[in-house]
């Protein structure tokens, strides 16, 4: 059996020893990691890659709407926007659309980006103005 590389080891550290609010933005930024791997493979016309990085885009979006705790209105929101976006990957994949694709993307990273804004505030709160994500 061969070793676990460093690179290995330091990812599931980070994932073990993440916040939640981390864990969520990791789940962003995979997910868009997968919508950009899966727009390479869709010009280049690798469909089984297509295919592959998108149904892994769909299953970060899903555990997204799994664990969204919708009690409040705004939540209630997201998870109409979650439902959405989980729609055009779908779509995208079936039409083999870059376009749909790109729409996804886009609210991927609103949703991101947002998300980033929030732990920054909530760390600076917490801990002074040395608070980054």
């Amino acid at each position: 059996m061969g070793l676990n590389s460093p690179y290995k080891t330091y990812q599931n550290q980070s994932v073990t020893t993440a916040s939640p609010g981390e864990l969520t933005l990791m789940l962003y930024n995979g997910c868009l990691k997968f919508i950009s791997m899966a727009k390479s493979a869709m010009r280049d016309g690798d469909y089984e890659s297509k295919n592959f990085n998108l149904v892994k885009a769909q299953n970060i979006i899903r555990e997204l709407m799994v664990t969204l705790d919708t009690k409040t209105e705004v939540s209630q929101n997201m998870m109409a926007m979650y439902d959405y976006i989980h729609k055009r990957l779908i779509q995208a994949n079936v039409k083999n659309e870059v376009s749909i694709l790109e729409e996804a993307e886009e609210y991927v990273v609103e949703f991101r980006d947002t998300w980033k804004e929030i732990l920054i505030i909530h760390r600076k709160n917490r801990f002074g103005e040395g608070g980054k994500a």
